[in-house]
Order: C-alpha cells, then sequence, then structure tokens
C-alpha cells in the first residue's frame, strides 16, 4: 500500500534543523532523498504548494506530497516529479516557528514543513495530532490556528 504522505525532501537542507526528522520511521509516511535524475512517481497525491486551489475535504481521497526544501531550490526539486500532480495550498494560517535568513526572504505566509503537514490533515478531515509530538513550537502553532484548522480548545491535549 502506498503511504498516505510523501515527502520529498532536499539533503542539502539540515537534518537537525527540519522540522519533519521526527517522522522518519512512522507509518504511513515515506521520505525520498532528493539526488539528480529522480522521476517520483506522483499517481494519486496532491502537492502542498503555495499555488493552486485551496485545499477541501473533496481531496480526502488523495496521498499528501510534501517537498521539504528551501523557497529557493523548490523548482529544482519540482523538476523530479512525473506527472502534475493537482496542487493545493493552505489557507493564511501563521507559522510558530522563529524564521531567519540573512541569505533569502521568506513569503510571509510560509509555514514550517512539519506545521504545513499536521494542516493539510486537518483540513481533509483527518486530524493527527501526533505529527505534532515532538514539535518544539506545537502549541503556538496550535493556539494561532485553532479556529481555521477547526480544531476544539482541548483538541492538543
Amino acid at each position: 500500500m502506498t503511504p498516505d504522505i510523501l515527502i520529498l525532501r532536499d539533503p542539502r537542507e539540515s537534518a537537525k534543523k527540519c522540522s519533519l526528522t521526527p517522522l522518519r520511521g512512522c507509518e504511513g509516511v515515506q521520505f525520498v532523498n532528493h539526488k539528480g535524475g529522480l522521476v517520483l512517481e506522483t499517481a494519486g497525491r496532491f502537492l502542498l504548494h503555495h499555488e493552486g486551489e485551496e485545499l477541501s475535504p473533496a481531496d480526502a481521497d488523495l496521498g499528501i506530497l510534501l517537498v521539504d526544501s528551501s523557497w529557493r531550490r523548490l523548482p529544482t526539486l519540482l523538476r523530479s516529479l512525473d506527472g502534475d500532480p493537482p496542487r493545493r495550498r493552505l489557507p493564511a494560517l501563521k507559522t510558530a516557528y522563529p524564521r531567519k535568513s540573512s541569505v533569502f526572504e521568506d513569503p510571509d505566509a510560509g509555514l514550517a514543513s512539519i506545521e504545513a503537514l499536521f494542516a493539510a490533515t486537518c483540513l481533509l478531515g483527518r486530524p493527527q495530532l501526533d505529527l505534532l509530538d515532538d514539535y518544539r513550537w506545537r502549541e503556538a502553532f496550535l493556539d494561532l490556528n485553532r479556529r481555521l484548522l477547526g480544531l476544539e480548545s482541548g483538541a492538543s491535549e
């Protein structure tokens, strides 16, 4: 069976700083490291992307494809996708991750990868709170976005 979540990861990014690293080995989550010549099958999945239609429960039958990279390297990783998976964006959520870059400006609406992945599960009607178990800014993220994610006040306990 194909995992529900497929993560294409840029190996140039630090695994120590990656918010998704704690998900390695979790059931239903598959990591693929990007490399030259890689062709990644995308059938039956939507791509979490800042451009595209807003994600909705109508997408619930599809698997999630998340590309974990810097904004600067995203176009390079996208070229390794086989086919053109439908792009789905998240509503305007607020990150709790303290981002700082002296090299590249992040978009105002950018989220940490784990935040985006968790938000997608909520919007698909199948919230997976355990995705945030090891996320340092879990409570802050939930407090900032609880209403948009459709979570009740006690859902993070």
